[in-house]
């Protein structure tokens, strides 16, 4: 692999400063532009080669340039582009069955004839409609107020803002209009202190993703479900980054036995294309009526027919089982390096945090990117992993050999 120079070069330093003088300065100035990808690796804009670990947050589920992708969207495009929801499209309703097959069919029992489901255009539009469901339901069933978690994360428009336990970002966009009770995630006696039969709804990720790759303890979401069981509450489950076969099955939840009232998803759907998912079962999913919610380009026939190839070529190819088998060969190999940096590897999967003995994930995320490697800083002390799911054992093999002397680049760069 060819190292980036520091601070970028030619192309790829032109266009930084041209995104920067364009855009609004939310995101900051990305330290990478990049061109091109295949399979797991990208390419930026001067030429320089990554191994892509991130896989645009849990999103290219197939790589980059994936055949299947690739012919699924351009046959749709020259078929039909967009029919908005004044109309259907066959898709949009395939993908719809698809989606209900395989929540049923994996969980082993047949889904609610009830179920239903919303298309949408990103996890965060998936969350709203969540939040406007349990809202719907709370009037209906005079309940008065939501349950989530310390440290969870659901999106950063205002309802899903409002559930996202991150208070440096929450509180500058305050009041939200509804009250969110907020417990630490993993704790069953504080979540079972916070759900009465005035909650509405508990929100819950199966692990936290934005909070480090955070699994709870074992039996954490049974007994969430057994809590809301008692006490009315509906449980939502975002899987925005955890479905899709990133932790080995379809939906993570699923691994535990659980199946939540709501279900939202996105990210690694679409496989690169815009798209999210909410699903109701049961009663839940008849809680819209006609008029309630709406997108445009949710159900578009082009980001359908994409998740449509993702969901067929993750079967066909068996990719849950290469994301079970290469995560643990990569958290394996993390695990073995001794290193004062390296307190452990944590998650499932394709779906891993390298967690770090020190606030210096940063530096650990710069020296990764020099030695050819694209991995993301998800919290100060751990570095989040969410490759594609066609990783290889090689390819795994080769940042575990790295990785080392990207402890060491970090260490020397945190104490200069």
């Amino acid at each position: 692999m060819n190292p980036l120079s520091a601070g970028g070069a030619g192309r790829d330093r032109d266009l930084r400063k041209r995104f920067e003088a364009a855009f609004m300065p939310n995101y900051g100035v990305p330290p990478v532009a990049l061109a091109r990808g295949e399979g797991c690796r990208v390419w930026d804009a001067d030429g320089n080669e990554y191994l892509d670990l991130i896989a645009g947050i849990a999103v290219s589920s197939l790589g980059h340039g994936h055949p299947a992708l690739a012919e699924a969207v351009s046959k749709q495009a020259a078929t039909l582009a967009h029919t908005s929801n004044l109309f259907l499209n066959e898709p949009e309703v395939l993908l719809a069955e698809r989606l209900l097959d395989l929540l049923g069919a994996s969980a082993g029992t047949a889904v609610p004839q009830s179920a239903r489901v919303f298309l949408c255009n990103s996890g965060t539009e998936a969350n709203e409609a969540a939040l406007k469901l349990a809202i719907k339901y709370a009037k209906r069933e005079g309940r008065r107020y939501f349950v989530a978690a310390e440290n969870g994360f659901h999106g950063r428009s205002l309802g899903a803002l409002s559930l996202t336990g991150k208070r440096s970002i929450r509180e500058p966009f305050e009041p939200f209009g509804h009250e969110v009770r907020f417990v630490p995630y993993g704790d069953a006696h504080a979540l079972a202190e916070a759900v009465t039969p005035e909650c509405a709804a508990v929100f819950l990720e199966p692990a936290l993703g934005e909070g480090g790759v955070v699994p709870p303890p074992e039996g954490y979401l049974a007994r969430a479900r057994e809590i809301c069981d008692t006490t009315g509450a509906l449980l939502v489950a975002d899987e925005i980054q955890s479905a899709i076969g990133r932790t080995g099955t379809w939906f993570a939840h699923q691994a535990e036995g659980v199946r939540p009232d709501v279900l939202t998803l996105a990210k690694g759907l679409g496989g690169g294309l815009p798209i999210g998912a909410c699903v109701g079962f049961g009663g839940v999913g008849e809680v819209f009526a006609k008029g309630d919610h709406g997108s445009t380009f949710g159900g578009n026939p082009v980001a359908a027919a994409a998740a449509l190839a993702v969901l067929n070529t993750i079967e066909r190819d068996n990719l849950l089982a290469n994301a079970t088998m290469i995560g643990n060969v990569l958290a394996t190999g993390l695990a073995e390096i001794r290193h004062p940096l390296l307190a452990g590897v944590r998650g499932r999967g394709l779906w891993r945090a390298v967690a770090l003995t020190a606030p210096v994930a940063a530096a650990v995320e710069s020296a990764a990117r020099s030695a050819g490697f694209l991995v993301n800083a998800v919290q100060p002390d751990a570095v989040r992993l969410a490759p594609p799911l066609v990783l290889t054992a090689r390819e795994a093999g080769t940042f575990v050999d790295a990785f080392p002397g990207i402890l060491d680049h970090a260490a020397q760069e945190a104490t200069a």
